[in-house]
């Protein structure tokens, strides 16, 4: 009878050996226990999928565009929204986003039950940068935009035809021809360039969804004109930003070379002028800017509005008083901007209202006329006052900038291709 027992004693005492040894070798060596207590480990986390801002897990995710005539309750009818809550989620978007505002060809997204198929979100998309989220169970609407990514462009042309042709095929958009212009609009005459006339220009372009929603301010640039070169570098001088030539000159003047962005001059300030409605020969004392209606027109400096009204003759139109010197009119109106009327305060370059063909006028164009010593002269013959040039006391740091701005615009090569390529920005 004492055999078994001497024999389950001995059992007990190896395997509380065999304990301790195991006991002591994960003390020695920690990764031991990770391996023999593998099913302890802390299990693998999913990511949501987000889209929007919204965990679109759970949701059957359904996009499209907007149908001709197509509005808030239409897209939604199909997704088994109560009429009752759109009406609701309508009234209550208009601080927000206005829904009779929903356009056309834009792009909206429903996120929808998967049990239920109702429609839980609705996210429509006004503009490649912005986003408008309905949430349709508690009303709630708000507008985001999307990540923008900066990416810098470094471009260098040739003219061959003109100035925005050439710009345009290089991927250049219009906002930023117009900024362009605007820098160098007293520097060059753009009615006159020559074939081999040069421009190289430095920018950001806002980029969402691999697609260009914007441009930035220029960061420097360098036009040549019949052989002479003339840079364009931004420099802080009395709190305010401007563009200065090599010898610190300022491109800025008191007044923008044209009231409307880059245009086409249809007639000049002519004293003998043929008439085109009266047909008889009367002196034309503006000068004439063909352009599309609607086109933006703006106030070339600053000033009050000294009349804004309605004349047979001139159809809508705006006359602004910059000082004791200078005023301009601006005729034949679509209509004039919001808000502009007698005594209002305008900044340079606010646009006061948009070209048309009212009053006496064969076609959409700005009739725009400037006033000096209270006489009507040739606007393209005047010499307008430069804005102050580069002061002795900032000279030393605008050299500097300077320096490093044309070793930049040096590097750039000119080129009749479009880029192909682009580089995020510092």
């Amino acid at each position: 009878m004492k055999k078994p027992w001497i024999a389950a004693c001995t059992f007990v005492l190896v395997c509380a050996g065999f304990g301790w040894m195991n006991y002591t070798a994960k003390q020695a060596d920690p990764k031991l226990n990770e391996t023999l207590h593998l099913e302890l480990e802390e299990p693998e986390i999913l990511q949501a999928n987000f889209l929007f801002g919204i965990n679109a897990d759970g949701f059957d995710i359904i996009e499209g565009t907007v149908g001709k005539n197509q509005t808030l309750s239409t897209i939604l009818q199909p997704f088994n929204v109560p009429y009752q809550i759109i009406d609701e989620i309508a009234k209550k978007s208009k601080e927000v986003f206005d829904v009779r505002k929903i356009a056309f060809n834009k792009k909206y997204t429903v996120f929808s039950n998967k049990d239920s198929s109702q429609a839980q979100y609705l996210v429509y998309e006004p503009n490649p940068a912005e986003y408008v989220v309905f949430k349709l169970d508690d009303g709630e609407i708000y507008k985001e935009e999307k990540p923008v990514e900066i990416r810098k462009r470094e471009i260098a042309g040739t003219i061959t035809r003109s100035l925005y042709v050439n710009m345009v095929e290089l991927g250049i958009t219009p906002d930023l021809i117009d900024q362009f212009a605007d820098i160098y609009g007293w520097t060059v005459d753009f009615q006159r360039l020559q074939k081999g006339d040069r421009f190289k220009v430095i920018f950001n372009e806002r980029w969402v969804d691999d697609q260009i929603v914007g441009v930035e301010e220029i960061q420097s640039a360098y036009f040549e004109h019949m052989g002479e070169g003339s840079y364009a570098i931004p420099f802080e001088q009395n709190g305010e930003m401007a563009f200065f030539d090599q010898n610190g000159n300022s491109h800025k003047k008191a007044f923008l070379r044209d009231p409307l962005k880059y245009s086409r001059i249809s007639s000049r300030y002519n004293l003998n002028r043929f008439h085109p409605v009266q047909k008889r020969y009367k002196a034309h004392l503006g000068t004439d800017y063909a352009a599309p209606t609607g086109t933006e027109i703006r106030s070339v400096g600053d000033g009050y509005v000294e009349a804004a009204g309605y004349t047979s003759g001139n159809g809508n139109y705006v006359k602004i008083k910059h000082n004791g010197t200078y005023s301009t009119q601006y005729l034949h109106m679509s209509k004039i901007g919001n808000g502009v009327k007698k005594g209002t305060r305008i900044k340079q370059g606010q646009v006061i209202g948009y070209v048309g063909s009212t009053g006496l006028a064969t076609g959409p164009h700005l009739c725009f006329r400037f006033w000096k010593n209270g006489k009507q002269v040739d606007w393209l013959k005047e010499k307008i006052p430069p804005s102050d040039p580069i002061l002795q006391e900032n000279k030393l740091a605008y050299q500097s900038v300077l320096d490093e701005k044309i070793q930049v615009l040096a590097s750039i090569h000119y080129t009749e291709e479009p880029e192909t390529y682009l580089t995020k920005a510092d």
